[in-house]
């Protein structure tokens, strides 16, 4: 018997696993992605996967990774093919991927990025770096100078590194040589995620030459856009079953679940792939179901990590299944549905259903520890916003109370058995500080309200939102994560 080959060609593809049907090798790129990581191989790239099998284009993606060389390692030697594999409930499908052209590391070869940004073939440039990457300060929509990397760009701005110096040195060049400019499409799971990075390209291109960002802001465009679609960190059984199913060796499959949403502000003056053809819904106004996601999935995801992790439940299903807690996730979807608008066709209550299906699918291995990580880059749109609404119009605030209390208890770096571990959080030094020397719930509380630019003015010096947070804080302290999940249930 043969040995498996590396997945290379489509023709290598023996499995069940769906091909393109449309030959890559016949269309040229139009897309640089940076941060090419799992995300945006399970969502974007499936969705110009799509579009190129329905309206074909010169579309493909050139992938970036900025600061590591593995992927580049791993899909230049397939051409850009990967096996993508959507675990449901009772079904496991998949499909090889052609979208991707091939991945640059940049660490490796920063004139090929470059090069690749300023070829006017390139029409669109989209991002999935997380928030912290861009060094955009969110409550001033200016660039943080004491981030590491954009002050080394705005220092040597001909050489940059970092997301606002390499785009804005590209637009730079671009300009000099007469090219249209690229669309700029933010895919991270940020509010706005278009006006931030404009806001914050704007700045950094005026503290280089203020005609340049003068002219950014007139040319450039930087839709905004909401992505969804669970994709937990692949596994040795991933690269099992993408053997299985394609009959080829890949080094880089990825998994993830059937369901994904990609709602867009459709402003791209150079041309898009059809992106609907994958299910993508162009509207006029984004945010407000920016807002639904936000605050109902992934303010639901916050603190089922939190509360999961800390009572020992690993996964996401583990907390969404029979031994779990399903009536504070339920409890928390209608809190956030009530501080969202109406949305034309769009039924609240059946999102909220299928979210839970979402979370207690067996099949997807997603890690709640993963998701706990950077919270104070996240809690602030997921739980804080609709907080604060909720005071605002006199709802109850004890759902999201609950959420912020397990937070601060994870937030100590330890489980109840006294099991150390590391938030993963770009102010851990800074929370750890804060807590060196605090015993008491309610001295947690004060301490990690003083916490700068992150608690809004008015919930810490709010009472009733004070004091549902000492009342979790206070049994998940004195009790143990676990009782205080039982005793939340009861209330």
């Amino acid at each position: 018997m043969n040995a498996p080959k590396r997945l290379s060609s489509l023709a290598d593809v023996t499995g069940a696993a769906r091909r393109p049907t449309y030959d890559p090798a016949r269309h040229g790129h139009g897309i640089v992605h940076l941060g090419i990581g799992a995300f945006h191989r399970a969502h974007q790239a499936a969705y110009t996967d799509a579009a190129l099998a329905a309206g074909g284009g010169d579309w493909r993606i050139v992938g970036a990774s900025l600061r590591s060389v593995e992927l580049a390692d791993a899909l230049n030697p397939q051409n850009g093919l990967y096996t993508l594999i959507e675990r449901g409930a009772s079904e496991v499908r998949a499909r090889v991927i052609g979208s991707i052209a091939h991945v640059i590391a940049a660490s490796r070869a920063p004139a090929d990025l470059m090069t690749s940004l300023i070829d006017r073939r390139t029409r669109i440039v989209t991002m999935t770096v997380t928030e912290k990457a861009y060094g955009v300060d969110r409550a001033t929509m200016t660039v943080d100078l004491s981030h590491p990397v954009v002050a080394a760009d705005l220092q040597s701005p001909d050489n940059p590194s970092g997301v606002l110096g390499l785009l804005t040195e590209a637009l730079r060049r671009r300009r000099i040589e007469h090219v249209d400019p690229f669309t700029v499409l933010c895919c991270d799971n940020l509010p706005d995620n278009g006006g931030f990075v404009r806001c914050g390209m704007i700045d950094f291109a005026r503290r280089r030459d203020p005609a340049l960002g003068d002219w950014i802001a007139e040319k450039v465009s930087f839709p905004s856009c909401m992505v969804d679609r669970i994709t937990p960190a692949s596994t040795e059984q991933t690269r099992e079953d993408a053997l299985r199913l394609t009959g080829c060796i890949d080094q880089a499959p990825v998994e993830t679940e059937p369901f994904a949403q990609w709602v867009i502000d459709d402003r791209f003056p150079t041309g898009r792939p059809a992106w609907e053809a994958g299910g993508a819904l162009f509207v006029d106004d984004v945010e407000p179901y920016e807002a639904m996601k936000l605050r109902m999935l992934n303010g639901a995801h916050s603190m089922l990590a939190y509360a999961g992790f800390l009572s020992g439940r690993r996964y996401v299903r583990d907390t969404a299944g029979p031994a779990g807690f399903c009536p504070l996730i339920e409890r928390h979807f209608k809190a956030a549905a009530a501080t969202l608008p109406r949305l034309p066709a769009i039924d609240l209550d059946a999102y909220a259903r299928q979210l839970l299906s979402r979370f207690a699918n067996p099949a997807i291995a997603h890690e709640t520890y993963q998701i706990a990580m950077d919270g104070t880059e996240k809690l602030p749109q997921r739980i804080l916003a609709p907080a604060l609404e909720a005071r605002a119009k006199g709802l109850d605030v004890r759902p999201f109370a609950f959420a912020i209390a397990a937070w601060m208890r994870y937030c100590h770096g330890r489980l109840d058995d006294g099991t150390r571990y590391v938030l993963r959080d770009p102010r851990e030094d800074e929370i750890g500080r804060l807590l060196s020397d605090v015993v008491a719930p309610s001295d947690v509380v004060d301490a990690l309200h003083a916490l700068p630019n992150f608690f809004p003015a008015p919930l810490r010096t709010d009472p009733v939102w004070r004091n549902a947070v000492n009342s979790c804080l206070g049994t998940m302290m004195g009790e143990g994560m676990q009782a205080a999940l039982a005793a939340e249930m009861r209330t």
